[in-house]
């Protein structure tokens, strides 16, 4: 991994691994959605070029085109200045240890920096995931195979599921290095994430990662803040790094000097910030997500779950 980031971008200890990395993430999702590869290709080196090293994957992201692109990309030389995480979905010991695999071949590596169970989205998932036969089973294994470094766990559903996932590594003898989940103008005001979990990651150093600031574009339709304000708001809470999707060179350059010109918020613009999008947020309406199956993968594909 780069220890000498190469901008301005501010790195944080990404908790317990102890690993530093960039306050901004670029998003695996979106990589897989250019019709050439080659703007793909140079979306990730241009970001890795301007100080962003931590990246975001996953093994059904746009059926494996986004893992194979991020793979292409890190070569010549561009492994070695990247963190490097991806996700699986599987609940089962056989299919999380298909999906790695494919994952390993698809990326192109030896060794994935981190491995999470993605859309921890059901209370039941965190027994699954636990029980004799379940999924993490295989990560452990291959942690141990030096195949990946270290693990964490994703969702966007309910801060009381991830609350659960956490007590129920606790009960099983496990602290996860990291935890991703919606961080956000809008969270705060309705089955905070923020106010739930982030308190709970940190007692444990737990590295927390936080996606979705703009809501999956929904927030900024709202017109009560703006790009910037989403990102900052973000960067601004006690959180490694904020994952966002770069389709264009474009965005990536915004994320970039959204970054670069990041200076913690005072208590008054934080509060005006909340105070803009109180209402706006109150009912989740923004954060369709927590409340609807539209961004549930594996409710659409429940094969995934192994």
């Amino acid at each position: 991994m780069s220890k000498s980031p190469k901008s301005e971008i501010p790195y944080r200890i990404l908790g317990r691994t102890g690993e530093k990395v960039s306050i901004v993430g670029l998003g695996g999702f979106h990589i897989g959605t250019q019709s050439d590869e080659k703007d793909s290709i140079k979306i990730i080196r241009t970001a890795i070029d301007n100080g962003i090293n931590f990246l975001d994957n996953s093994w059904d992201y746009n059926n494996g085109t986004s893992e194979i692109r991020m793979g292409k990309a890190l070569r010549d030389g561009y492994r070695n200045k990247a963190f490097l995480m991806t996700k699986i979905d599987a609940h089962t010991a056989a299919a999380a240890t298909k999906q790695l695999n494919e994952s390993l071949q698809r990326l192109q590596v030896d060794t994935i920096d981190l491995v999470q169970f993605h859309e921890v989205i059901r209370i039941t998932d965190p027994e699954k995931i636990f029980s004799r036969g379940g999924s993490m089973e295989t990560l452990l294994a291959a942690q141990k195979a030096g195949k990946i470094r270290f693990i964490g766990f994703t969702g966007h559903k309910s801060p009381d599921i991830h609350l659960k996932m956490l007590q129920t590594a606790k009960d099983n003898g496990f602290v996860f290095d990291t935890v991703q989940m919606p961080l956000n103008v809008m969270d705060a005001h309705f089955n905070s994430f923020e106010k739930k979990v982030i308190p709970v990651a940190m007692k444990s150093n737990t590295g927390v990662l936080g996606m979705k600031s703009m809501g999956s574009g929904l927030i900024l339709k709202t017109g009560t803040v703006t790009a910037v304000e989403c990102l900052h708001y973000a960067m601004n809470l006690p959180i490694s790094v904020v994952i966002t999707g770069c389709q264009t060179m474009e965005i990536l350059q915004q994320a970039i000097d959204v970054a670069a010109s990041f200076k913690p918020l005072s208590a008054e613009e934080r509060a005006a910030i909340l105070s803009k999008t109180a209402g706006a947020g109150s009912d989740g309406k923004y954060e369709r997500y927590k409340s609807e199956t539209i961004y549930d993968g594996t409710d659409h594909n429940p094969q995934w779950l192994g």
